[in-house]
């Protein structure tokens, strides 16, 4: 086989083209979820708490002059490092509570199928048993009828 056939082999599997698509989905997932977080979330935050411009705060480690005169400071930015993890779990929080919702639903959907499955099957053995029951009652109708044959055949053989 040539490289080109292995690729496309490859490429279009259904788990490669469902991880494409959960990638992309993903994505556009992160865009809103970060809307969310900046729009939203981080203002609430930043009212909640005494000092609004958090996410700017760092420790000055070194100021230095740079090559045009102006001091260039070597920064720790805690604020912002804050800010990345504070993100991380409104990220977190929100896709627990989807997949969470997601888990049940499904769970519901399949426990109704298991339900229908379980009727269903009740209604298929109640089927067989009649049908069995039917067998059952046209064997014995036809062994009395051959019966009754048996006994007119002996009784015209003995005349």
């Amino acid at each position: 086989m040539s490289v080109v056939e292995d690729f496309k082999k490859f490429a279009f599997k259904g788990n490669v083209i469902d991880l494409a698509v959960g990638t992309i989905i993903g994505a556009g997932f992160g865009k809103i979820v970060s809307g969310l977080v900046d729009n939203i979330v981080m203002p609430l935050v930043a009212v909640a708490l005494p000092n609004p411009d958090w996410k700017n705060k760092g420790l000055v480690l070194k100021e230095v002059a740079g090559p045009d005169g102006k001091m260039v400071a070597t920064e720790l930015k805690y604020g912002a490092f804050l800010g990345v993890i504070v993100d991380f779990m409104i990220i977190a929080v929100v896709l627990f509570l989807i997949v969470s919702a997601i888990q049940k639903a499904m769970e519901k959907a399949n426990a109704k199928a298991a339900a229908a499955k379980k009727i269903e099957d009740e209604k298929k053995a109640e089927e067989d048993k009649k049908k069995a029951e039917a067998e059952a009652a046209k064997d014995k109708i036809e062994q009395v009828l051959l019966t009754e044959i048996r006994d007119l055949l002996k009784a015209q053989a003995a005349k």
